[in-house]
Parts: C-alpha cells; structure tokens; sequence
C-alpha cells in the first residue's frame, strides 16, 4: 500500500506492506535515529512524534502514519542537542543507544506539562528504559532543561 508521510518537514511517499510497523520503515527510508529494543511497547527507544505527539513507532503500523506528520529527532536537532548538552553534563549520557527516544520523550513532554513536579516528570518518563544509568542523573537533566526552558 502507498502512504503520504511528512517526516522532518519533507514530504514522502512510500510503499509499505499492511503489517509493517513504522519504526522498520522509517529505518528502512535512512531515520536511522529510529532504535528498537523490544518490539513491545516498553522501551521506548523507537519514540517520534506524530501529529506532534509521542509515540513508539515499533508498535504503530506504517499504514496509520499515512497523512500525517512524523518528527523523529533529527527534524527538532536544535532543542535536541540542548538537552543532550544538559545530559552529558549531569553525568547521566552513557553509551546513547536510548538517546534519541529519550530526548523525543523529554522535549515532547517539555511541550505538554508546564512546570511540572518530580513526580509528574517520573510518570511521563515512564517506559523510557536505559541499562546504563541509574535514571538520577537523567532525572537532573530533564529537571535542569525543565527550567532553563521555562526561563
């Protein structure tokens, strides 16, 4: 089946199969930002926005991406490495493999809670797995960006 996508600001038509799940084609297309760590929904390395909002590509099928809009990391590079700067500083970047969906989930969240509290910031996050930290640092970071943005 065809799809219309716009990832990044640039309009795409693609060929997908009907059981393919967006983040397969996005990588498949070079958004190799797009990582997959479980196929399951509980991750959340494969985070983009659609529409704006998040969501894990590796449980979306292409087809429901279809005239929509898609955002992964690379179309927000600016805020991205605005955060990425802030995480290595609070010790809390480790290997990056969970980076990009990470930083997806931060920035989107950035947009929808307004000054939110430890809590509010927890509960969002969850589902964002790293096995390398220990999440304090991560959690620094996000409240550290939090503010900076809110200034």
């Amino acid at each position: 089946m065809q799809i219309n996508v716009i990832v990044n600001g640039k309009e795409f038509g693609w060929e997908v199969a009907g059981d393919e799940f967006l983040a397969d084609t996005l990588r498949e297309h070079g958004f190799l930002s797009i990582r997959q760590g479980c196929d399951t929904s509980c991750c959340g390395l494969c985070t983009v926005w659609l529409d704006g909002r998040p969501h894990l590509s590796c449980t979306v099928l292409a087809a429901r991406a279809n005239g929509r809009t898609v955002t992964t990391i690379e179309g927000v590079q600016p805020q991205a490495e605005a955060f990425a700067r802030i995480l290595a500083a609070e010790g809390a970047e480790q290997c990056g493999f969970c980076s990009p969906g990470f930083i997806m989930t931060v920035l989107a969240m950035s947009r929808e809670l307004k000054n939110p509290d430890e809590s509010e910031i927890i509960h969002y996050l969850t589902g964002n797995l790293c096995r390398c930290t220990g999440y304090m640092g991560q959690l620094r970071a996000v409240k550290k960006f939090l503010e900076e943005a809110a200034q």
